[in-house]
């Protein structure tokens, strides 16, 4: 790698013990543009990277708040990114798509999501967050717009979820990892990860229902849920113009290449693959069973409002997740695997609950689905980008975190599988089979409980 090495940030005082990696400025203190100056008092040595001073910029101390700016653009484009979700019935029975028309479109911002993570999060830490992420909330509103014009044609559709993905993709790379980092600048590390993860599932319960309940009852339902978002992704942009730089883009030595920036050398810690990679794609494979999947099979024991309900039924998802995420760091620690294992715990039962719902078709018993699936998910995310903080170093804090994401995405690609599948396969059969499944993922990451930890002292989690 040809960026510089930085240190750790404070830790925190209470909760997860999570320290966030804060990049350390590459040019002298109290220069323009950088966030923290080094600590003079900090101790270093072999093995144990330096620690940074609150952080300041131009001479003043960066406010506790100062995170709530890139927080308010990462709700309005997950806002965008799940305002499609509640409503696929909408389309199949408006545009006369089948199931896994719609489902496909549902899994196709994913193709948006991953080139925008591998390579968005890389390159925010050769050029910057601020640049990097200012670009989603344009790319969001025209995703949006895209689709609110486009209603009955799939192509439309299609390239408006990619570029509503490839938005998502910058702000949960760049966008998590500027969370991170102003938390840890404050003294506050440990918040970064849920943060970011309340802001995502914030985002995502408000769009979904927001557009829910416009479509079911709002004047041109095909339309109004995306010039909503429009207007509330432009205004989320102004929130960030303010916000401090906490990566400013340190010189380039001679002959260095972009592609040695795109690598990303903490995937290879044994961590990662033991604990993070099994539970990453039960992130968003158990909400899109919740809520992409069940919605589709009841809509005809709906009472006539099957959009409401698709969204009621995602808003219930998503918000047990976000009534989770306040208390994950209560769960979540640096010295096990306990967060990823309870989250599992979670979503196996959940498993079980969607096949009930699908094999009896009732309302209760879906919603119940939700509540649990929705649980594991927040817990699971939080889970994850704990480990990803924990695991990378400052300089590419933000590429592990678009590897970890982009992971966690192949779980969107469930609800079309399952339509795909369900020629063959009744959906009941199909969920015993996923609940079959994470149990297996439970099992293996059990058995990684304290493994691969990074190294530390007793009271600061620290990057191998």
């Amino acid at each position: 790698m040809s960026r510089t090495t930085s240190g750790v940030g404070p830790a925190p005082a209470t909760g997860a013990g999570v320290a966030a990696a804060t990049p350390a400025p590459t040019r002298a203190a109290g220069a323009a543009g950088d966030v923290s100056a080094p600590d003079p008092s900090a101790r270093t040595g072999p093995g144990v990277p330096p620690r940074t001073s609150t952080a300041a910029l131009a001479g003043r101390v960066v406010g506790a708040h100062a995170w709530r700016g890139v927080a308010a653009l990462m709700l309005a484009v997950a806002w965008g990114g799940n305002e499609f979700t509640p409503l696929l019935v909408m389309y199949r029975d408006v545009s006369h798509l089948s199931a896994l028309t719609v489902d496909v479109l549902l899994g196709a911002y994913v193709v948006g999501i991953v080139p925008a993570l591998l390579v968005g999060g890389p390159l925010s830490d050769r050029y910057g967050r601020r640049p990097l992420l200012l670009p989603a909330a344009p790319l969001g509103v025209v995703g949006s717009l895209v689709i609110a014009f486009g209603p009955a044609s799939v192509p439309a559709l299609a390239a408006g979820r990619v570029l509503s993905g490839v938005a998502l993709g910058l702000v949960m790379a760049v966008g998590t990892t500027w969370v991170a980092e102003l938390s840890a600048a404050t003294g506050d590390a440990g918040a970064g990860p849920r943060r970011a993860s309340l802001a995502l599932t914030l985002g995502f319960l408000l769009g979904a229902g927001t557009a829910g309940a416009l479509a079911q009852w709002g004047p041109w339902r095909t339309g109004t849920p995306y010039l909503v978002h429009a207007c509330v992704a432009l205004a989320a942009m102004a929130a960030v113009l303010s916000v401090p730089e906490t990566h400013p883009a340190p010189p380039r030595a001679p002959g260095a290449r972009l592609r040695d920036d795109l690598r990303v050398p903490a995937v290879a810690h044994r961590r990662f693959w033991r604990v993070v990679v099994p539970v990453a794609p039960w992130v968003f494979g158990a909400v899109g069973s919740a809520y992409a999947v069940l919605p589709g099979l009841l809509r005809r024991s709906a009472g006539g409002v099957p959009i409401a309900f698709a969204a009621f039924l995602t808003v219930v998802t998503l918000a047990s997740g976000f009534a989770v995420q306040q208390l994950a760091r209560r769960v979540d620690t640096a010295r096990s695997a306990r967060a990823s294992v309870v989250a599992m715990a979670i979503v196996v039962p959940g498993m079980a609950a969607a096949a009930w719902a699908s094999a009896t078709l009732s309302l209760a018993v879906a919603v119940l689905a939700a509540v649990v699936l929705g649980a594991g998910y927040g817990l699971a995310l939080v889970a994850g980008l704990s480990e990803v903080q924990r695991i990378a170093t400052p300089d590419d804090l933000a590429g592990l975190t678009a590897v970890y994401y982009s992971v966690a995405y192949t779980g969107f690609f469930v609800p079309a599988a399952l339509a795909w599948l369900s020629a063959r396969w009744a959906y009941p059969a199909m969920f015993v089979a996923g609940a079959v499944i994470a149990t297996a993922c439970l099992v293996a990451v059990a058995c990684a409980w304290r493994a691969h930890l990074p190294t530390g002292d007793e009271t600061t989690p620290r990057v191998r």
